[in-house]
């Protein structure tokens, strides 16, 4: 059985962070692992408190896995501070580990900073450098390169711009526009859209977690990069379309919608 692990914050309400990771993980027929960063106590209506890991207790948590149930791919999502994740990339390089997919996770979907400030630089060096494929939304990849990104020019612009920077590939993902739902890989020197129409639910609480761990789980089942991003948009396209309606504000997504269908995911 392939071997997925997720370096990321906990959701109390489950929509999100290691919870979705979780979930879409087992929904794809991977074994999912964790090693949790941060609690987190949020709803679909925001974030109210943020308690971290110490580093060295995500070091331990990183120790446990590799040295028992090594694992074929890595996502790593909510990493709020750089002592954090100059432990996670030292780890990460001391075990080896492959196929690593970073979603650059800096606000939640309710608004609320899940990163700080100096922890933005240390993720561009220590952790951008390891990555099989980075997986920023719009205002993340603004952040990243540094200009506004707006049209499918914009994120061509920036794709490249990002990644060649990076020996692996860059997903910028275009959820946050108002007509498409297209998401635009950069990888190898080569331009790929993935199109895709905008689904009509605001229901996305946990959107990106979802994405990014499903990428990972296709590439721990031995896809290349642009099939692994392709079923993945494909997966939470789906989930979206599912229509699960929970909680007062921006909801989850139906991860197990195959399953309560008696279907298959892939």
């Amino acid at each position: 059985m392939r071997r997925v692990l997720t370096i990321a914050g906990s959701d109390s309400s489950g929509g999100a962070g290691i919870q979705a990771d979780l979930k879409t993980m087992t929904c794809l027929g991977v074994y999912g692992m964790s090693a949790i960063t941060a609690l987190t106590a949020q709803n679909t209506t925001g974030v109210r408190e943020v308690l971290e890991a110490t580093p060295a207790f995500v070091g331990a948590q990183l120790d446990c896995v590799f040295e028992d149930i090594r694992p074929d791919a890595v996502k790593i999502g909510m990493v709020s501070n750089a002592d954090i994740i100059r432990v996670i990339a030292a780890k990460l390089r001391e075990y080896r580990a492959e196929r690593i997919v970073v979603d650059p996770v800096m606000v939640a979907t309710s608004g609320s900073a899940l990163m700080q400030d100096t922890a933005l630089t240390a993720l561009m060096e220590e952790l951008f450098p390891l990555a099989a494929v980075i997986t920023p939304n719009l205002p993340e990849t603004q952040r990243l390169c540094g200009f506004a990104v707006e049209s499918e020019a914009d994120m061509l612009r920036a794709a490249r711009t990002i990644g060649e920077r990076l020996p692996g590939g860059v997903l910028v993902k275009g959820g946050h526009r108002s007509d498409t739902a297209d998401d635009l890989l950069w990888w190898k020197g080569e331009a790929i859209w993935f199109r895709s129409p905008r689904v009509d639910n605001p229901n996305n609480h946990g959107s990106g977690c979802t994405l990014s761990s499903a990428i990972a789980s296709f590439l721990a089942l031995g896809e290349e990069l642009p099939e692994a991003v392709r079923k993945g948009k494909t997966y939470i396209t789906a989930a979206m379309e599912a229509q699960l309606d929970l909680g007062q504000g921006s909801g989850p997504l139906k991860h197990n919608y195959a399953i309560a269908e008696g279907g298959s995911v892939q």
